[in-house]
């Protein structure tokens, strides 16, 4: 037997008690409201696209945002790490504790 028949022959016995199998009744989950209703209305693509597309992020505006902000908070925690006393303020309160 060649490759060929012999895949089909397993090809068909996997296949033949998938023939025989009983499916759902779907009909009967169908209430007499859907079977009544009308079908949906067909509209052009184009529309529907232009409204999917205006909500996505603007990724350039959105960097450039962002690194601002990186930006910023970065010099704001440079200024914190300053010392918060003055020179002068420093050396009174060494005074202050001797």
């Amino acid at each position: 037997m060649t490759n060929r028949a012999l895949l089909g022959l397993c090809a068909l016995s996997i296949m033949l008690p998938a023939a025989c199998t009983q499916f759902p009744a779907l009909d009967s989950r169908a209430t007499p409201e859907m079977l009544a209703a009308q079908y949906p209305a067909i509209v052009p693509v184009d529309p529907l696209l232009a409204r999917a597309t205006a909500g996505q992020i603007n990724t350039t505006q959105t960097e450039n945002v962002l690194d601002a902000r990186v930006a910023g908070l970065q010099a704001r925690a440079a200024r914190l790490r300053g010392s918060v006393l003055t020179g002068a303020e420093k050396q009174r309160l060494s005074q202050g504790l001797q």
